[in-house]
């Protein structure tokens, strides 16, 4: 007689079945991307569209702040971006920022399966454009899909010093607490600091200067809650693009270079220096000594007037002109 385990049988059947699983592709792990290579993904796909350059050196090396760079935000579901970009100058802005838009947000979708919640684009640096360049080549670009803005760039908010301070402070006081504990049990040698500054301070009687202490104090907190409630510093303009909300902001210096660019273009015009505030921008000509000033200062407020437009806030122009010293 021979006997059949049915045990064995149902054995070999569950080994045959996960053996069906295994080629089932869902079952075969997961895919987890990494921020870096997503960033990675971004800042190649900028590389490809004309106008964007790479910008290192100087203390970008030191810091590895090189451009273009993305910081990443990465959801269940979805992903964020904010490209930090070198371009070459001058250049269109809104219609760069189109084909970023529609360059980057095609790749990272394509590429890591992932729908891009938002994108960003912050131009963080210009370079000159080169004599060899040519930009009738490039075919005009795609609109760019609606995307979600970041929130704009601002500097550092007003309370760092006094918080860094603070902590700074919290972290002496931990250090001081350890020292105290160890004393107290025999770990290390020394008087405690903490039991004789309390008891120093119990034996203590009013005195009048203790009103002044009191109200200095009272100052010092006021002042560190205005601080920590202060809207912070907005470093860069936002420029208008085909939506009511911006997606491109453009730092002082940049809105400067663009306005000396312009300007230089004017016949009559042999020089040129552009200095932009929270308010005006104000363009010093050196003209030519056989250029009107009249018509060279009407000229130059057109050209400059026009390509301050796209920007988001209205900045008073000033141009002043002198006139360069003629070659004999």
């Amino acid at each position: 007689m021979v006997e059949i385990d049915r045990g064995e049988i149902d054995t070999s059947a569950t080994v045959a079945e996960r053996s069906v699983k295994v080629d089932e592709p869902d079952t075969r792990g997961r895919l987890i991307l990494r921020d870096r290579a997503i960033a990675r993904i971004a800042t190649t796909a900028a590389l490809e569209v004309p106008g964007v350059v790479v910008q290192r050196g100087g203390l970008t090396r030191i810091t590895g702040r090189d451009l273009p760079r993305a910081d990443i935000s990465t959801g269940s579901h979805s992903v964020a971006v904010n490209l930090y970009l070198g371009v070459q100058w001058p250049c269109d802005v809104p219609e760069l920022t189109r084909r970023v838009h529609r360059k980057v947000g095609d790749q990272v979708e394509t590429l890591t399966g992932m729908p891009l919640h938002q994108l960003g684009v912050f131009i963080a640096g210009t370079e000159t454009e080169t004599a060899g360049d040519d930009d009738s080549e490039y075919p005009a670009p795609a609109p760019a899909d609606a995307v979600a803005a970041p929130r704009p760039p601002t500097a550092a908010p007003a309370a760092v010093p006094a918080a860094v301070s603070i902590a700074v402070g919290f972290l002496a006081l931990g250090a001081i607490a350890a020292r105290e504990l160890l004393i107290s049990r025999g770990t290390l040698p020394g008087a405690p600091w903490l039991r004789n500054t309390f008891e120093w301070a119990g034996r203590q009687h009013w005195h009048h200067w203790l009103v002044f202490a009191a109200l200095a104090a009272l100052a010092l907190g006021i002042l560190l809650v205005l601080l920590a409630l202060a809207p912070r510093t907005r470093t860069h303009m936002p420029v208008r693009a085909d939506s009511d909300t911006p997606t491109v902001w453009l730092r002082p210096v940049d809105v400067a270079r663009l306005c000396s660019v312009e300007a230089g273009s004017v016949a009559g015009v042999a020089g040129v220096h552009t200095t932009v505030d929270r308010r005006r921008a104000t363009v010093h000509v050196t003209a030519q000594p056989d250029a009107p000033t009249d018509d060279l200062r009407t000229s130059v407020e057109t050209t400059v007037g026009d390509a301050l437009a796209p920007l988001d806030r209205k900045l008073k122009l000033r141009v002043k002109i002198r006139r360069g010293k003629s070659r004999t």
